[in-house]
């Protein structure tokens, strides 16, 4: 248990250290000025206290019973006053509003930060982490910063300074009574303490419950067609309903413990106010200590006020605590490792001889080449062709579980491989390797014979095109969907892309044709309609290797004849992987590749497989069906 508190220790304050960087990395000017006037604000505060005593002993008092009373030195003495109130007021206004833009420029920099790295993490992270957690990071999270950056670090630095001088004053007021005051304090942090300490941890868990809520959500609002369909309403009630409990129990019993702060150290500060008026009254009786009707009057305002600060400091802790919780999940993502990216091949742009030979240029050609670098500084340049070959390729997603064994295939320039196989027999996991979203523990990928982990993930990528089952959109034009595949293309390009993909044709039917807006994923366009701009974007990439994964399994046979022709004027010239369903659409691949639980067991041609009369005879007569 004391090890568990002291590792929880340690994150706190090495998060809270990593914070303060943020803080006052772009702001230390701001934030001294921000100290300066919290400083005027907290004396002008604690002067209301203290003008009580100069007031009544030195001005009001001498005034009573005066025949001919001069009220001028008491005005005087309001004039000081009432500077100093104004000076505060214009202390708050400047410290809160440099605050705010304190806040808003921390926050500004985390999500900066966090957005920028989630660019180089690996897909494995993300399919670790539901959409909804990495959400509640960018939502919830970072609210908690701005909480505590914008109030609870003002709130306390002012209520521990005013503590300080309130605590001085009293000790200059009357030695005596602050000694009961100093009793008072021990009992007030005894109190803070055990108290705080109870809701800093349910406020940590309350963090963690509505991320898990927020990821439920998130994941059933995507799926809710799914839901409907399988009359799984109730079923997801019921599981939201169980976290939601949790969420209740956990923010239940962090704000129990902070409400039931506020009233408890408020009645130790009614007590001690009480106890501080008999006894300050029975040593003012009795001469004692020189406490005269001002300095009474000062010192039970004092008392009064004192609590207040001890108040605010323990509402503001739980702010802090939850900051701390949250800061300390968005630097677990910031701190995750990048994708390693250690390839130094690269692909340039190439002109070629009459005698076959390439030269590096700045321009387009059309003539794409791999830029070699060797260790003797020498530079060799081969030809973008996009021949794609495995040698006993052997990969699992974790070490315990091995999804592809001893793999070796190959794929011609140029030639169309199609992946038969029932679901996990590891189709989607060749691509996701061939991309290097995956880098195999055993064997290797040649790329126009080159070892695909020597190529930059950046080049590999950019001269592969792909092609999903779920198609992804961008709130944007089609003209900026298309596009996305070529951030340079020009309209003409973009044009041409989706007369190739037969994409035109219902893109000049819409009111707006290229410049209609989309949203929501393009939840206006039908599934053959987003498939045909997703084939569009690769077809404007021009890319020589393309990767089509069941792009037409969703869409009914009429519309993935439309998309079939938009495919097979892409797939010219170009080498094609392809996993599909349907094995209607790969009979004129080159080479069909049967898999069986990570293995191949059978490749040839439609009419080879049909003659051996095995797995894929079966599959294609309908003997034996893809699961």
């Amino acid at each position: 248990m004391m090890k568990n508190k002291a590792k929880s220790y340690q994150n706190n304050l090495k998060t809270a250290k990593r914070l303060l960087k943020y803080v006052t990395g772009k702001h230390k000017v701001a934030l001294v000025a921000v100290f300066i006037c919290i400083i005027i604000s907290s004396i002008a505060s604690i002067s209301v206290s203290l003008s009580l005593k100069f007031l009544l002993d030195d001005f009001i008092v001498p005034l009573i019973g005066n025949t001919d009373p001069n009220f001028r030195e008491l005005y005087m003495a309001l004039a000081v006053l009432g500077t100093i109130f104004l000076l505060g007021v214009i202390g708050t206004f400047v410290y809160t509003r440099l605050m705010v833009n304190i806040g808003q420029g921390v926050l500004k920099r985390v999500r900066d930060d966090m957005f920028e790295h989630m660019q180089t993490l690996p897909i494995r992270y993300f399919d670790q982490h539901t959409n909804g957690s990495i959400m509640s990071l960018y939502t919830n999270d970072t609210d908690t910063l701005r909480q505590m950056i914008a109030q609870a670090l003002p709130q306390v630095l002012m209520s521990l300074i005013t503590i300080v001088v309130t605590f001085i004053s009293m000790l200059v007021l009357s030695p005596l009574l602050t000694i009961l005051a100093v009793v008072m304090i021990g009992i007030l942090i005894l109190v803070t303490k055990k108290i705080g300490g109870k809701s800093g941890k349910y406020f940590i868990k309350q963090q963690m419950d509505i991320a898990d809520v927020t990821g439920f959500v998130e994941e059933r609002m995507n799926g809710q067609r799914v839901i409907k369909v399988f009359n799984h309403e109730r079923i997801s009630e019921e599981e939201f309903d169980q976290l939601n409990e949790k969420l209740y129990v956990s923010a239940s019993n962090a704000n129990s413990f902070a409400n039931m702060m506020g009233p408890i150290i408020g009645n130790i500060g009614n007590l001690q106010f009480v106890l501080t008026a008999v006894l300050g009254g029975a040593l003012s009786v009795a001469g004692i200590g020189g406490i005269t009707l001002g300095v009474m009057a000062s010192y039970l305002q004092f008392t009064k006020s004192f609590t207040q600060p001890f108040m605010q400091v323990a509402q503001q802790f739980n702010s802090i605590i939850m900051a701390l919780a949250g800061a300390e999940r968005i630097f677990q993502m910031i701190d995750e490792q990048p994708e390693v990216d250690d390839g130094y091949v690269t692909l340039v742009n190439a002109k070629k001889a009459a005698d076959g030979t390439l030269t590096e240029c700045t321009e387009r050609t059309g003539v794409w080449a791999w830029k070699h670098p060797h260790h003797d500084g020498t530079v060799t340049y081969t030809e973008l062709k996009g021949d794609v070959r495995f040698y006993d390729m052997t990969f699992g997603y974790t070490d315990d579980k091995i999804v592809l064994h001893d793999l070796t295939l190959y794929a011609k320039p140029g030639q169309k491989l199609a992946f038969v196989g029932s679901t996990g027999a590891g189709k989607t996991t060749i691509t996701n390797l061939i991309n290097r979203f995956y880098d195999v523990q055993d064997g290797k990928i040649r790329y126009d014979d080159i070892n695909i982990n020597k190529i930059k993930k950046a080049d590999l990528r950019r001269s592969l095109g792909i092609v999903l089952q779920d198609t992804h959109l961008f709130t944007g034009t089609i003209m900026d969907n298309i596009r996305y595949g070529k951030l340079d293309a020009t309209d003409e390009e973009v044009y041409e892309a989706a007369k190739l993909a037969h994409a035109d044709q219902f893109i000049n039917m819409l009111p707006n044709g290229y410049q209609t807006m989309l949203s929501g994923d393009g939840e206006e366009l039908s599934q053959g309609q987003r498939q045909l701009l997703a084939i569009a974007r690769a077809a404007v990439a021009n890319p020589p290797v393309l990767i089509l994964d069941e792009a037409t399994s969703s869409i009914d046979t009429r519309t993935e004849s439309i998309v079939q022709k938009g495919m097979d004027n892409l797939m010219k010239g170009r080498t094609v992987f392809v996993i599909a369903h349907r094995l209607s659409t790969i009979r004129n691949s080159d080479a069909i590749i049967v898999l069986e639980h990570g293995r191949i067991i059978e490749r040839g041609t439609h009419d080879e497989l049909l003659s051996l009369k095995g797995t894929y005879y079966q599959l294609y007569t309908g003997k034996l069906e893809l699961s």
